[in-house]
This record gives C-alpha cells, sequence and structure tokens, in this order.
C-alpha cells in the first residue's frame, strides 16, 4: 500500500469521493452532513491523502487544520472491495502521523450515530479517541458524535 497526498484530479478518488457524500446524505439527517464536496477538499486549510495498490484506489482520507494547535480529520472512505483489510487504520495513522508533525494538540472529529458509523468508531477508538463536547462552528445534535485526540 502506498500513501500519498492527493491533488482530487483523478477520477479514482473523485468517484470514492462522490460516494462518501451519497452516503453520508443516505444515513444522516440532511442538517446533520458536514461531508465536504470537491471544492471544500481543495481549501487550502485541508490536505487529503489516498491509499494504492498499484494503480487502483483503496482508500481516502484528509486532514483539515482548525488551528496551528489542532486538527479535524475528514472524508475518511475505503473502496468497499478493500474493507477490513487495514486500509482505513493505515490512512488513520498516517494523518496522525503528519498532525504531530504540524504539532497539533489535538486532533477532532464529527460523524454520525448508528449502525452504519459502528465501523468508523471503533477504528477511532482503538486509535485513542474519546467522546467530548462540540468543536469548531458544529452544533450539537442527538444524531452527531464528536470524538477528539489528545496528541
Amino acid at each position: 500500500m502506498e500513501i500519498r497526498l492527493d491533488d482530487l484530479s483523478g477520477q479514482q478518488v473523485q468517484d470514492l469521493l462522490a460516494a462518501h457524500l451519497a452516503g453520508m446524505q443516505a444515513n444522516s439527517p440532511p442538517e446533520s452532513i458536514h461531508a465536504l464536496d470537491l471544492s471544500g477538499l481543495r481549501a487550502s486549510s485541508v490536505s487529503v491523502w489516498s491509499a494504492w495498490d498499484a494503480d487502483r484506489l483503496m482508500g481516502v482520507g484528509a486532514l483539515k487544520q482548525l488551528s496551528p494547535f489542532a486538527g479535524e480529520i475528514k472524508s475518511m472512505r475505503t473502496e468497499p472491495q478493500y474493507l477490513r483489510k487495514g486500509v482505513g487504520g493505515a490512512i488513520l495513522d498516517h494523518i496522525l502521523a503528519e498532525a504531530r508533525l504540524r504539532s497539533y494538540r489535538r486532533v477532532s472529529l464529527e460523524t454520525g450515530s448508528g449502525p452504519e458509523f459502528e465501523p468508523a468508531l471503533r477504528l477511532y477508538r482503538k486509535r485513542g479517541f474519546k467522546n467530548g463536547g462540540p468543536f469548531s462552528d458544529y452544533p450539537s445534535t442527538a444524531f452527531n458524535q464528536f470524538l477528539h485526540l489528545e496528541l
């Protein structure tokens, strides 16, 4: 597996990110969808990485800078044929290593509730993320959850 910084120009990456947005729309109340589209992921405050098996996309993940000392995990998604094979964990570990290189003190994320979100929640908790309060400008609802990792 090769994990590399991505410029979001490839069709495989764009298709996976479109599937990510569609999944959020299918499994979240409209007011609780905070996934970034391509224009949001192209912001200067966001870095996106993609994982590859030769020329086959395995997954993506992003890190958004919230401040000089804090970041947010965004757009974590694995291609269906690579689910449960360590792709998400490898991308998350890569993003956390980058956060440490940037001297972030905390990394946070916002996600939803329900069975569709449980595999991702297990991954985050396995890496030490803990539930906590809202951050940035996210509203707290009965649906969303906020997880934080102190680095």
